[in-house]
């Protein structure tokens, strides 16, 4: 795949595609097209997702409306009470929280959630978006089933940056938070293509190709599903010992549900499983070259000496990606995920500024071919020489990421 095909996939492919709609449906058909478009055969495989599709969502705070987008699955209704904006997770903090509608910092994870929730919270309002900013943009955020786990559904609301930071000067105030929607269980999906190798153990590709409610996701992860691409019509063109298996998951930016979906569904076929290499942002005009391996140490000593073999720079290390590469190591397989990380202030993501115009096509290239080189020899290996078995501290950090454990 040259430069100009990948540059073309995303002129092609520069739209808002989020999980378990038409749009990420439209992406899937054309990554399936690509692949008969190598004389080979995919297949776009549904899971379901829960959806909720706003009707209307308002917050008000001393009367004064303000600009916001309703949580997804957080339910319909009314609640009003006093507004408390939490500044830390400690337990002083956490104390005035009862009967307040909350305003936290960041994402809503699952462990602070529990916090407001057990300290007396009746609603909560997040924000995103950046005061240094022009725009006043706000991203659609959802309540996750694992942000909830078994606890009460309160509602919520979205708010751009600029507005909490009003509401905080202004001493907060009464509010009010209305939401109605739509929940339903909708469809989202995985490609898949196989080639068959010489013998049955299977090395499986994933990337992503869905986006956030604002962003067209070049970056992210776009740049991770041409890798796919090319690396598939390299393989496609090229023997290879193994058997290998490209997943394009759905849904990845909706708590990585297309892998999870995907492991459940085979997860008989994972017993012949040795590998899972994963694409997640790359070829981006700035930042690092990096391989996270969820694995024994000695992938990340093989992947050093291997940069230095070929004079391509990557920082390897041991460690959890949050990426599709998760439930694959959670399942015992060990996983690498590639990635070229960007300084926040060059290329950022899940909003509006994620598109085309930050990616490279030499860098793309370049780290496909890098990419590319590591997966042949893994490929092309008598044995897979990555040991099937995960560390004790690999188990533990998945855990702590999937919300098993609470780090102190």
């Amino acid at each position: 795949m040259n430069k100009m095909q990948i540059m073309k996939i995303f002129r092609d492919t520069a739209y808002i595609r989020t999980g378990g709609s038409a749009e990420e449906l439209k992406c899937a058909e054309y990554i399936k097209s690509f692949c008969e478009s190598l004389g080979e055969s995919a297949v776009i495989e549904p899971f379901a997702v829960p959806m909720g599709d706003s009707i209307s969502a308002e917050f008000k705070v001393n009367g004064t409306a303000i600009s916001c987008k309703g949580y997804a699955l957080c339910g319909s209704g009314t609640v009003k009470a006093p507004l408390y904006y939490l500044p830390g997770n400690d337990k002083a903090s956490l104390l005035g929280c009862k009967d307040k509608i909350v305003m936290i910092d960041g994402y809503l994870g699952h462990w602070i959630y529990k916090d407001i929730c057990d300290n007396g919270a009746v609603g909560f309002v997040t924000y995103d978006g950046d005061a240094n900013y022009k725009d006043c943009d706000i991203d659609q955020r959802e309540l996750r089933k694992l942000v909830v786990a078994d606890g009460e559904k309160l509602l919520g609301v979205n708010i751009n940056a600029k507005d909490a930071i009003k509401l905080v000067k202004n001493n907060l105030g009464e509010a009010e938070i209305t939401v109605s929607q739509n929940e339903y269980e909708g469809e989202s999906r995985n490609v898949i293509l196989d080639l068959k190798g010489e013998i049955d153990k299977t090395i499986v590709f994933t990337a992503h190709y869905d986006s956030t409610s604002l962003s067209q996701g070049a970056y992210d992860n776009m740049s991770g599903s041409v890798g796919l691409m090319a690396l598939a019509e390299h393989f496609s063109k090229n023997p290879h010992r193994h058997s290998l298996r490209f997943v394009w998951c759905g849904s990845e930016e909706r708590g990585l549900l297309g892998s999870k979906a995907y492991c459940e569904a085979h997860e008989a076929e994972l017993n012949d499983v040795v590998l899972n290499i994963n694409l997640d942002m790359i070829g981006c005009i700035m930042g690092k070259f990096i391989a996270c391996c969820t694995s024994e140490e000695k992938l990340v000593g093989y992947i050093e000496y291997m940069s230095s073999e070929l004079g391509f720079g990557v920082k390897a290390s041991q460690g959890v990606y949050s990426s599709d590469s998760t439930p694959f190591a959670d399942k015992g397989i060990p996983a690498v995920s590639f990635a070229r990380i960007a300084p926040h202030n060059t290329a950022t993501i899940h909003n509006s500024y994620d598109t085309m115009a930050v990616m490279k096509a030499e860098h793309m290239a370049e780290d496909i071919e890098f990419i590319t080189e590591f997966a042949s020899r893994m490929a092309n290996s008598a044995v897979c020489p990555v040991a099937k078995e995960m560390p004790e501290k690999m188990k533990e950090e998945l855990d702590y990421y999937l919300l098993r454990k609470r780090k102190q």
